[in-house]
């Protein structure tokens, strides 16, 4: 059966969410939340994201590995009142406080556990334990057309669900993503100018091939990155992360980058000298811009705010390149990282932002 919800990147879905948690709160509604995706696409990391925002407790519960008795818990006899008494399992939150009920691979589950399962999602209970108020229920689980073990839901259990299909989308990744997850510069360049390799799966499964690229293998491809400094060891690790393909292509790109691309040396440098140690290609400047902002910190902030705006004085030596787009998006990305941190001010003081401000009013841009 389709499920016939509305597609959303991560990062809508993580706002639709969030709105879902402050409506509980204040009494107005008691949901449960069922998200649907392709394999690697981050419903996990949302959830996970959730709970680290609103200070909640994170309680993953993994279907696919447990029985009934898992979430049931196991019988005694009390003889004082001669009766048959559960103890209720460790892996259901049962403090007043503010906590996430994490059911993730609900659509591969057994279907002896799905019975269960419809008293959480419905009734917020199992046999006598009463979920508290405080908890929130998410579910996710595969569609049978990814190619991942799954089964049609059944309407008796989607009708106890608010539905979402996550979908990956590589402008939501890179702004909402990539920084805040630290993924490496290099990943995040070629990301933005190969935006088709994201997320592979479908493509993969046409194939028959059993690896395809999804957000998920780009972020093991990151800790590669940064864990391992021998190339030739690095790109067998990402061909069997990302694919053989992608890979080749993907080590090129590495090896121009780690050429021309110097963060540390370029910040460092008088601004009179960094012209020529801008990188000559876009891959370069991209995974620049990416690096320069993971580096900010609050005492050299004016110096990236100087780097970026830069940028549009290079066109004589790099003719072709979109130098004002690369400017605008490096801004937007270093402007939410200051926010989130409270370093705004240091804008306000910037002669460099202000002459690139003022250039986009002249040219009627925002």
């Amino acid at each position: 059966m389709t499920v016939n919800a509305t597609t959303v990147s991560a990062g809508e879905a993580l706002r639709v969410l969030t709105a879902g948690w402050h409506a509980q709160t204040t009494g107005g509604l008691t949901a449960s939340w069922m998200l649907h995706g392709r394999p690697g696409v981050g419903k996990t990391e949302i959830v996970q994201t959730l709970a680290n925002s609103i200070g909640a407790a994170f309680f993953d519960l993994r279907l696919t590995t447990i029985e009934p008795q898992d979430l049931r818990g196991l019988p005694y006899y009390d003889h004082a009142t001669a009766k048959t008494v559960w103890y209720r399992p460790e892996d259901l939150p049962d403090a007043p406080t503010p906590a996430i009920l994490f059911l993730d691979e609900l659509t591969a589950a057994a279907p002896s556990l799905q019975p269960t399962v419809y008293g959480l999602l419905q009734e917020r209970r199992v046999g006598r334990h009463r979920l508290p108020p405080s908890v929130m229920i998410i579910a996710a689980g595969n569609q049978v057309e990814d190619g991942a073990i799954a089964y049609d839901m059944g309407t008796a259990l989607s009708d106890r669900l608010i539905h979402m299909i996550v979908q990956s989308n590589v402008d939501d990744w890179l702004k909402n993503y990539a920084l805040t997850a630290g993924i490496h510069p290099t990943v995040a360049a070629f990301i933005r100018t190969r935006p088709d390799l994201l997320d592979t799966t479908e493509n993969s499964i046409r194939r028959g091939h059993i690896i395809a690229c999804t957000p998920r293998s780009w972020t093991r491809v990151s800790a590669i990155m940064t864990a391992i400094p021998d190339r030739a060891t690095r790109q067998v690790m990402i061909a069997g992360t990302i694919g053989a393909t992608p890979a080749a292509e993907f080590g090129l790109l590495a090896d121009d980058i780690a050429a021309t691309v110097q963060i540390g040396a370029i910040m460092a440098a008088p601004r009179a000298d960094r012209a020529a140690m801008y990188p000559r290609s876009l891959h370069g400047l991209t995974a620049l811009t990416y690096g320069l902002i993971g580096a900010t910190t609050r005492a050299n902030l004016p110096d990236a705010i100087d780097i970026l705006a830069d940028l549009r004085s290079l066109g004589s030596t790099h003719a072709g390149l979109p130098l004002a787009e690369l400017t605008s998006f490096g801004f937007e990305l270093l402007i939410g990282h200051a926010l989130e941190k409270g370093w705004q001010d240091a804008f306000a003081t910037s002669a460099s932002y202000a002459d690139y401000a003022a250039t986009r009013r002249a040219a009627g841009l925002p």
